[in-house]
């Protein structure tokens, strides 16, 4: 039987084969396959992950390393997405009739997914999945644990969240779909489910978290200051800028949810003007992110004075300790960052994807932000590692973001 023409015309030829639940699924699991890789290649430079982030259950001698469990739960929750995938495609054939009337298949993988990190099986990296939901609880209010108690790996997950912070738009959409009357989630995503703001208030909640964090470890150095026995030294700027960095993408979200039902006599402004305002807004956060990441999370000289830039002691824009010996590592790591910080402001506009051709365009940078914060956290933890064994960064203390030798600059 051939499909409901009222329906076919609905579905691109990309949400054909992968409709909204199953990308949402594979972007969640590839984010579990690069985490077993950092870990993997970190661990060969001998960067003690588990030390920064004070993982307390160590592999015992002769146990499995921490990438090997890893891997190990990646296949394990690759392998059912594969499977459901085969069937999907199976019984769809590729008619949008059939993808939507199949919405069961990649709505019953994701609560599998979600069952699986919950649960306790003991023998699938139980006490990784425990101390990972922990984390996520303390860190879902904005919350942020002591230097001593694993503060940087609450700053690794709570940035990885931003850069999922489309994937839950979209989950929130799926789900949405999947309980309205008169769609399915398997159907063209509709982004105005659940409201026309609801979607983008999602989207900025990774950033309000980190916002958070910011103004907790502000707020942490301010009272350190005037404590008996305080350090004394600088002021908490450090984590006010961090903090301006995050607050800067909730005008580019809010704008461009204004862009999408654009109303000139509401918002006082025509579509060109907020169109413009927009643009500025998306120039900001992105060249203010990747500055952060190249001066700040990775302590290069890139964007430091000419001295600095220019010491003969390292190459030119890096920084003297490093751990990957490939100067043209860390200029690749640069120029990648540049470009996918600047696409993925985009993208964090939700007026962008009501186009039906965007849909594989969109998924595609949404990996893509993925990627990028797969190569961040390699730069990122060796500079940690860096600043643990070789001190901190030289404007630390300066800026006052530590209270002692030993509280590191933080993201």
């Amino acid at each position: 039987m051939d499909g409901d023409p009222a329906v076919e015309p609905e579905l691109d030829s990309f949400s054909l084969v992968l409709p909204l639940p199953y990308r949402i699924a594979i972007i969640l699991v590839a984010g579990v396959w690069a985490w077993a890789v950092n870990l993997h290649y970190l661990s060969i430079l001998r960067i003690d992950v588990a030390g920064l982030i004070k993982y307390p259950n160590r592999p015992a001698s002769g146990g499995p390393p921490h990438h090997l469990r890893v891997y190990r739960l990646a296949s394990t929750v690759t392998i059912p997405l594969v499977a459901s995938l085969l069937l999907f495609w199976t019984l769809t054939h590729g008619r949008a009739s059939l993808v939507v009337a199949w919405q069961i298949l990649p709505q019953s993988y994701l609560l599998f997914l979600a069952i699986f990190f919950i649960l306790p099986f003991q023998r699938l990296s139980k006490g990784g999945r425990f101390r990972f939901l922990a984390t996520l609880k303390r860190i879902s209010v904005g919350g942020i644990a002591e230097t001593q108690d694993g503060k940087f790996g609450d700053i690794l997950l709570a940035d990885a969240l931003t850069s999922y912070a489309k994937v839950f738009g979209d989950l929130f959409v799926s789900l949405c779909m999947l309980v309205s009357s008169g769609t399915t989630s398997t159907s063209k995503p509709d982004r105005s489910c659940g409201g026309a703001y609801m979607v983008p208030l999602i989207i900025c909640v990774p950033s309000i978290i980190r916002l958070r964090q910011c103004l907790i470890e502000y707020k942490r150095v301010r009272s350190n200051m005037y404590s008996p026995g305080g350090s004394g030294s600088g002021w908490g700027g450090q984590h006010l800028a961090n903090a301006l960095k995050y607050s800067s993408a909730f005008p580019v979200t809010i704008l461009s949810a204004l862009q999408r039902g654009h109303d000139p006599a509401k918002i006082g402004m025509s579509e060109t003007g907020l169109f413009r305002l927009w643009l500025a807004f998306v120039l900001i956060n992105s060249l203010y992110s990747f500055y952060w990441d190249v001066a700040k999370d990775w302590d290069l000289t890139l964007f430091s004075s000419s001295r600095q830039r220019n010491d003969p002691e390292h190459p030119w824009g890096l920084r003297r300790h490093a751990h990957f010996h490939s100067c043209g590592m860390y200029y690749t790591a640069i120029c990648i960052d540049f470009c996918l910080r600047c696409t993925w402001s985009l993208k964090l506009s939700p007026h962008l994807d009501h186009f039906n051709d965007l849909e594989g365009g969109i998924f595609v940078m949404e990996f893509l932000e993925v990627l990028r914060r797969w190569m961040w956290i390699f730069f990122r933890v060796e500079t940690e590692w860096v600043r643990t064994n070789r001190g901190p960064a030289p404007d630390d203390i300066l800026l006052g973001d530590h209270s002692s030798d030993h509280d590191k600059l933080d993201d």
